[in-house]
């Protein structure tokens, strides 16, 4: 049994009391189980940020071959593919909470009022808010980052950082302070449960080297990327999302070229997030939209995960009459920064019947 110890640069992260504080990112195991060439990554990581990175320019990369140039419809029928050394099934189920780069919709103009404490943003346009359609509701939300593909540490040195930084954030949310994720609380399911938030919800995550990523991965690929990862994970049902990243340079489901920054679907057994390299997309994806290079991936994953939670199997759960979920409402729609922990990452609001808008906070 073969052992690998993940180096991490020495980076300065953001406390919430405005102060930066030195740390060394690497608060892993300093071993790591290698099986089947998959990096297991401990759960209890703390933040790298990303005000120490640089933004890079996206590798060249092959263009699509005219057999490969189709988005794959998103129909609900079932394909196998072949990953991780063995056949995946999954559903290509629909794509959920697309988030359009910025510029392609602006924030309507009419000013934010108060609701008690919170500060109410108008939503991205009219809306009659979200609407239970008796589907599935994560009330005990789990994340699970899956970093995919031999191509990791290879094309971009902020690979590290970002790695880092996702598991900080979703150490953070969930955490006692979090008060962005319990905006989601007001959505049960048909029960009456709620989601509820009683401490980190990374619940793992593991750097898969077994195979390099296809430049252009269709969804079919994503899907079963995502369950090998829950396989491996031994996790299924609504409350899990598995989080796809996918290493710089590649594009996933056509991205950037379709326009969209993440998204995420249901592959017949857990939910799953497309999770671009974002900044290959620079502004466009919420680079220094904030406060550093970093803030899309926070903005971006964070909209996603809100999503599997009051949505977790598109369109079933809790959605407005067009089918717009709590993200897309209020998107790239007064980004803040908010406290998950003790650090401060960049947010979108999210949106909340309750305050009949779009809110950073459920208090």
């Amino acid at each position: 049994m073969s052992h690998v110890q993940l180096q991490f640069p020495m980076v300065r992260i953001p406390h919430s009391n405005g102060e930066e504080l030195p740390v060394n990112p690497m608060l892993r195991s300093s071993r790591r189980q290698m099986r089947r060439s998959v990096r297991t990554v401990a759960v209890t990581v703390l933040a790298v940020l990303a005000a120490s990175a640089t933004t890079l320019p996206a590798q060249a990369a092959p263009q699509p071959t005219s057999a490969s140039a189709a988005v794959q419809p998103s129909d609900g029928r079932s394909v196998t593919v072949h990953v991780g050394g063995k056949d995946v099934q999954v559903q290509l189920n629909p794509r959920a909470g697309i988030i359009p780069m910025r510029g392609q919709h602006t924030a309507p103009p009419a000013a934010p009022h108060q609701a008690g404490a919170a500060t109410v943003f108008p939503p991205d346009w009219p809306t009659a808010g979200l609407q239970y359609r008796s589907g599935p509701v994560a009330t005990a939300p789990k994340v699970y980052l899956d970093f995919w593909g031999s191509q990791w540490y290879a094309n971009n040195p902020n690979e590290n950082a970002v790695e880092g930084y996702l598991q900080a954030l979703f150490t953070g949310l969930g955490s006692q302070n979090d008060t962005w994720s319990t905006v989601t609380s007001q959505y049960t399911d048909g029960h009456g449960n709620a989601p509820s938030f009683n401490g980190q919800v990374l619940a793992g995550a593991m750097v898969d080297t077994s195979n390099p990523v296809p430049v252009w991965a269709q969804q079919a690929d994503i899907a079963a990327e995502a369950q090998n990862a829950a396989q491996r994970f031994g996790v299924s049902g609504p409350n899990v999302n598995i989080i796809v990243v996918s290493p710089s340079g590649t594009h996933p489901d056509f991205f950037p070229k379709h326009g969209f920054c993440a998204w995420h679907s249901w592959t017949g057994q857990v939910g799953y997030t497309n999770l671009p390299f974002v900044q290959d997309a620079g502004s466009m994806c919420g680079a220094n939209s904030v406060q550093s290079p970093m803030d899309g991936f926070s903005i971006v994953a964070g909209h996603e995960y809100a999503e599997t939670i009051t949505d977790p199997q598109p369109t079933s759960g809790w959605v407005d009459p067009s089918r717009e979920e709590i993200g897309d409402l209020c998107a790239w729609n007064h980004d803040s920064l908010v406290t998950l922990g003790p650090w401060n990452f960049a947010m979108q609001p999210l949106y909340s019947n309750r305050a009949g808008g779009c809110v950073l906070s459920s208090k």
